[in-house]
């Protein structure tokens, strides 16, 4: 009796790989509308054309399924902020912020399902993916306090400050993310946006000057 063959392993591979994707896609689609507390597993696996069962392929859960979208959303920021801090140095604040806020508009612009999904389950029903998260955003805190702590306006500065300081920058940049999908949303949303854009580099001036004059 004849066997059918087996795919190929590659083959596997990239149609695990189709899958995953379309399960995520499918995801973002209806969570614009909905939150991830609300989604339903049938729900999901009905928009991205699978069965049921392949979710669990994949995921363990929906919330499984959110904290993957956190990952997607937030883990790749990490170079890029990096790479900013880093070109620019302490007596180039001004392009700092611009490139800070340029990169915040164009990350919205370019994935708006996501950063909405973020700034929904931040403080949404789902406690894993809240922690997701928060740890995300922890993270480009500690990242931002250690690129200030070699700089001579943080000198004699002790960690909770230095925390602090990075705390304040990273709610900064979410309240700038939140302001931008809101102007894509209004009937001029090029004004709209410059209008966001030049409080968020009044409001990151501002937290520069603090910075300086912080233990005057």
């Amino acid at each position: 009796m004849s066997r059918t063959a087996a795919p190929p392993a590659g083959t596997r591979r990239m149609q695990k790989q189709r899958t995953r994707r379309a399960l995520l896609d499918a995801a973002l689609r209806l969570l614009e509308h909905q939150s991830l507390s609300s989604l339903g597993l049938r729900e999901v696996t009905r928009a991205a054309g699978v069965a049921p069962t392949a979710f669990y392929r994949h995921f363990r859960s929906t919330a499984d399924l959110g904290v993957a979208l956190v990952e997607e959303a937030l883990g790749g920021l990490h170079g890029m902020i990096a790479g900013i801090l880093a070109e620019t140095g302490e007596d180039q604040d001004e392009e700092r912020i611009d490139r800070t806020v340029d990169l915040i508009a164009r990350h919205v612009r370019d994935h708006p399902a996501h950063v909405r999904f973020i700034i929904r389950e931040r403080h949404g029903g789902v406690r894993l993916v809240r922690e997701a998260i928060g740890a995300q955003l922890r993270r480009f805190a500690v990242e931002v306090a250690a690129e200030y702590a070699g700089h001579p306006s943080t000198r004699g500065w002790g960690e909770d400050d230095l925390r602090m300081l990075g705390g304040l920058y990273v709610d900064q940049m979410v309240m700038t993310a939140s302001a931008f999908l809101e102007a894509a949303e209004e009937a001029e949303p090029g004004a709209a946006a410059e209008r966001v854009a030049s409080v968020a580099r009044r409001r990151l001036r501002l937290i520069n000057l603090g910075r300086r004059h912080w233990l005057d």
